[in-house]
């Protein structure tokens, strides 16, 4: 296929690139691509998420033990996000990024099937290492091929289609799981995750930005450690990455185990009902946007800190015993959380100045270090006191992670900057 032939064969980089500007042919490519890899990537991901009622029954264990079927696989993709980033920085971004995204669609389709608990927790690992090399090269490579007055609006735009692959995959295998069993609502999600897939090879513009490090000026290629050290010495990104840790773990405890309240009394809603929740997703991909276009105008420290009380007022009105009170309170957690994720991702990758990959990578780290870590300790507090000690949880999370925001990004920031002309970076290391 002519995108294999792009990513095996990227073009020498223009010295004096720019970066595509908003509104361009190569643009809107770029950000469709990256739509169909984030449905490709996570609508497997969580896809069995929607579904966690159904396994804790079939297998006979409790919402937390459940949990675990999404945790091993947010645990592979932490542990996979700084190799892929070395991989992308030897053989290129969209050929790594292809390369996961085609692996992690043949795990995703053999994965449903495994024979044992076990060895689907082994798989489902191994699916989350693949799935790593999107979201941690994705914004890297955004940040590359994207004019820098435009970045924070194109990682605003492609968070949102993450959402999208999140909300659908919830919304097929949930459903489809009580049709017929939740072993075929994952498979046929990884069905049309194998489809998106092929869409972003074929969609993806060719690199421009990248200098592979064979090609680096003498002196200017930094060790692995030296380029992770860089990012972790930085107070503002150690909170940027805290931001992640925090806020991911709260919100991925809040989609696991709010269907198990909700499927028992007052509400006593059927399983395709609990599934349909999710569609609260939607208003996380309107907010990541216009979280993007927001901090354009005014900054990334107002919109995150506002996109975070969002949050905190949603999980608070959870608590509620009116269902019209909690199906609003998750919509408007959902888009501050996605508002502030949108945010911070896109500021971590315009905040370094070396490895801007493994930048990203750390962000990523600590993003899906938290989902496993909060996602699991949410249901044993759910299992031992019920919703109200996970929602406690989960604004706690929240309200340590704005302290730390409020505090500690103070300063210059990289989205109010808005050159004319895309310069050739500093760091030759991204």
């Amino acid at each position: 296929m002519a995108g294999d032939e792009r990513a095996k064969n990227p073009p020498a980089p223009d010295p004096a690139w720019r970066g595509h500007e908003k509104g361009s042919p190569a643009y809107r490519r770029l950000l469709v691509a990256l739509f169909f890899a984030g449905i490709a990537t996570f609508a497997q991901l969580y896809s069995p998420q929607a579904a966690l009622p159904e396994i804790a029954s079939e297998l006979r264990i409790g919402a937390a033990s459940a949990a675990l079927v999404v945790s091993a696989s947010t645990i592979g993709l932490a542990i996979g996000v700084i190799p892929w980033s070395v991989v992308a920085d030897r053989i290129g971004r969209l050929r790594s990024m292809s390369i996961a995204v085609v692996a992690a669609s043949v795990l995703g389709l053999l994965v449903p099937f495994a024979p044992t608990f076990e060895v689907m927790l082994a798989g489902r690992f191994l699916e989350g290492v693949m799935v790593g090399g999107v979201p941690s090269i994705a914004i890297a490579y955004l940040s590359e091929e994207v004019l820098r007055g435009h970045a924070a609006r194109a990682a605003g735009t492609y968070v949102a289609g993450t959402t999208i692959g999140g909300l659908l995959g919830r919304l097929v295998a949930g459903p489809l799981a009580e049709l017929t069993t939740w072993r075929i609502g994952v498979f046929t999600v990884a069905a049309l995750c194998t489809v998106a897939a092929v869409v972003f090879i074929r969609l993806a513009p060719e690199p421009q930005g990248f200098v592979p490090r064979a090609e680096r000026r003498p002196g200017t290629d930094l060790s692995l450690a030296r380029r992770l050290a860089a990012n972790l010495r930085s107070p503002r990104q150690l909170v940027l990455y805290a931001q992640a840790f925090l806020l991911m773990g709260g919100f991925v405890a809040l989609y696991n185990y709010l269907g198990f309240r909700l499927a028992v009394a007052p509400f006593w809603l059927p399983p395709a009902l609990v599934s349909l929740v999710f569609i609260a997703y939607l208003a996380g991909t309107w907010s990541s946007a216009q979280a993007g276009a927001l901090a354009s105008r005014i900054g990334r420290r107002p919109v995150l800190l506002g996109s975070i009380a969002l949050m905190i007022a949603g999980v608070v009105l959870t608590l509620s015993s009116l269902l019209v009170l909690v199906l609003a309170g998750l919509v408007v957690a959902t888009a501050g959380f996605f508002g502030a994720h949108s945010t911070a991702s896109g500021w971590t990758a315009a905040e370094a100045t070396v490895g801007r990959a493994q930048a990203s990578s750390l962000y990523n780290l600590f993003y899906y270090a938290g989902s496993s870590f909060f996602g699991w300790l949410g249901g044993l507090l759910f299992d031992a006191a019920g919703w109200s000690a996970t929602a406690g949880l989960i604004g706690s999370l929240a309200l340590v992670a704005a302290a730390l925001a409020l505090f500690g990004l103070r300063g210059a920031d990289p989205a109010l900057r808005r050159p004319t002309a895309r310069t050739t970076p500093v760091d030759t290391t991204p």
